[in-house]
């Protein structure tokens, strides 16, 4: 009856369970150890047991993490509290987990522990697994992340899959002190949250004059095939740039097809696309194919002109 009121509980943790809860059912640390021996649970930590013998999801995984380093001190965050609030398309092999930096807590395999200076318990998600709330801990990972792209992605994917929203990121911001790549987040938090409004914070007329061109118009009335429509920027000699804000699309992969499909359209066309966190990651890629653009159209024009003498 024991083994059962255990299994029924460990349903709700993903097969797993702390060692303070089967002794809340009367399992002390002989049946455990009967029941590991027998083949039919197995350790995970000092804590932890699963009430089965085969590999932990990333909920269970999740728990487990918490359990080893302290319930009473450690919460999910960063990528794997996003995980645990239901974010795809963005894998991570180790747990990561905050305590507050007055905590000493022993290294635990398979687990990266943050210390964090202070924790509001508005932080923190109302249920479910002890986690950071989805905006704030895109903020923890972007911080963590290895590179400016992995940061970049980490902070698009939770918005774009209504975890949480552009406005909650830039509130989380504001509460949240990293100390790296600070003026990164920042900027790519803004993106997000204004979109293609944050265009002017860009400068992207002036990084057209260090590369040779000339300024372009901005926000140019144009007819569409709906009515009328505004052109981001536009030069005289019929090159347009659409600049997209993250949140219209899906994925960083964006910048990847910007770059394709631009320099497919180079040769049959005059507008060009880029997102803002692409132009953010890849700028002096995306500026070449402006470049390269703009004499395009010029060399058109000019072909144009003489056809018509």
């Amino acid at each position: 009856m024991r083994r059962q009121d255990a299994s029924r509980l460990a349903e709700s943790f993903h097969g797993v369970l702390p060692r303070r809860a089967l002794r809340d059912l009367g399992v002390d640390h002989r049946m455990v150890r009967r029941e590991v021996a027998a083949g039919r649970w197995r350790l995970h930590g000092r804590q932890t047991v699963a009430l089965h013998t085969g590999p932990l999801d990333a909920y269970a995984l999740g728990w487990r993490a918490i359990w080893e380093v302290g319930e009473d001190v450690a919460v999910l965050d960063g990528v794997s509290a996003l995980r645990a609030a239901g974010m795809t398309g963005f894998d991570e092999d180790r747990i990561h987990v905050s305590v507050v930096h007055r905590h000493d807590i022993e290294p635990v395999p398979g687990v990266v522990i943050h210390k964090l200076i202070r924790r509001s318990p508005v932080d923190l998600a109302p249920s479910g697994v002890p986690r950071a709330r989805p905006a704030v801990a895109a903020i923890h990972a972007a911080h963590w992340a290895v590179t400016d792209r992995q940061a970049a992605l980490i902070l698009c994917l939770p918005v774009q899959q209504r975890l949480c929203s552009g406005a909650h990121l830039l509130r989380a911001r504001r509460s949240v002190h990293g100390r790296t790549r600070r003026a990164f987040i920042d900027g790519v938090v803004r993106d997000i949250a204004d979109g293609a409004e944050s265009l002017g914070e860009l400068d992207f007329a002036g990084w057209c004059r260090i590369r040779g061109l000339p300024e372009p118009e901005r926000q140019v009335l144009a007819r569409g095939p709906n009515g009328r429509i505004y052109l981001d920027v536009r030069w005289r000699n019929g090159l347009v740039v659409e600049v997209d804000g993250s949140g219209h699309r899906q994925g960083l992969s964006v910048a990847d097809d910007n770059l394709r499909a631009n320099a497919v359209t180079l040769a049959d066309d005059t507008v060009l696309r880029i997102d803002l966190v692409g132009l953010r990651l890849f700028g002096a890629t995306f500026l070449d194919q402006v470049y390269a653009g703009w004499q395009l159209c010029e060399s058109r024009r000019w072909v144009a002109v003489a056809g018509s003498r």
